[in-house]
């Protein structure tokens, strides 16, 4: 189904949505741990669909995603930034697009206003891209993204892909608005919504 065929269906979502990159678009690589390299960067199963339906359905799509383990010196930004490049190309061959990346590299001592659950990169999109962050949702696969959605007044969706677990719930911080088992089944409720 192509842009035009969602509009004369009425799906044209107008949305932001912003997702965090590990544990959402490709594979959590565990607690502490992160991807340093083009080898260790997967996609999760269905993630590039999600984008390409969010894409064609016409919302805005953000990641905003802490690398601490650049400031930490794990990896380098230039390998971050070569991940990242391969990323947005094969999304963008899957019929997706990402309208700005986000990324946090500073160290959590650094007590920066951009490292999550601040809201630092929601707010610093909202004022660049001209959007009210109370319309936007935050797809997100741990407690901490839904503690940024809530500073930042967006949706909170919790997804089942990464470090959270819905057996974990009694212990949850903070509550997220809705929970999906995927990208794609969150990418379709907010295109209907």
């Amino acid at each position: 189904m192509i842009y035009s065929d969602l509009k004369r269906k009425g799906i044209n979502c107008m949305r932001v949505v912003f997702l965090d990159r590990d544990g959402v678009i490709n594979k959590y690589p565990g607690d502490r741990l992160y991807v340093t390299s083009l080898k260790k960067f997967r996609f999760l199963p269905r993630a590039k669909q999600a984008i390409a339906l969010l894409s064609k359905a016409g919302c805005k799509i953000f990641v905003a995603s802490n690398q601490a383990g650049v400031g930490k010196g794990t990896y380098s930004q230039k390998t971050l930034n070569v991940i990242t490049a391969k990323m947005l190309g094969d999304i963008c061959a899957a019929g997706g697009k990402i309208d700005q990346v986000y990324y946090c590299t500073h160290r959590k001592e650094a007590g920066c206003g951009c490292r999550k659950p601040k809201p630092g990169m929601l707010k610093a999109a909202a004022k660049k891209f001209k959007f009210d962050l109370k319309k936007a949702y935050f797809v997100g696969d741990t407690i901490r993204d839904v503690l940024t959605a809530h500073a930042a007044g967006c949706k909170s969706i919790l997804v089942l892909t990464g470090k959270e677990k819905l057996a974990n719930q009694k212990n949850w911080e903070a509550k997220p608005d809705f929970v999906f088992k995927d990208l794609l089944a969150a990418a379709k409720f907010i295109i209907k919504s």
